[in-house]
């Protein structure tokens, strides 16, 4: 279980590498949202018992409303 939050640890700090803090505004807005996604779904998911399944399905929503939300903005 451990194993499992440590390498979700580390996939949240690789990933928001990956965001330019200059870049356009769909691409941070798509990582934001990926990271506070996954971090919620794997909160919520926790609960049920299905955490990595939580946090894979947050992350993919979270993505999606952050990179419809930034493409807005741009």
């Amino acid at each position: 279980m451990k194993k499992t939050y440590l390498l979700l640890a580390v996939s949240i700090f690789a990933l928001g590498n990956c965001a330019n803090p200059t870049g356009p505004n769909t691409q941070r807005g798509a990582v934001t949202g990926g990271l506070l996604g996954a971090a919620a779904g794997g909160v919520i998911g926790h609960q049920s018992g299905r955490g990595l399944e939580g946090a894979a399905v947050g992350a993919a929503a979270g993505a999606g409303a952050g990179a419809v939300h930034g493409n807005a903005r741009d």
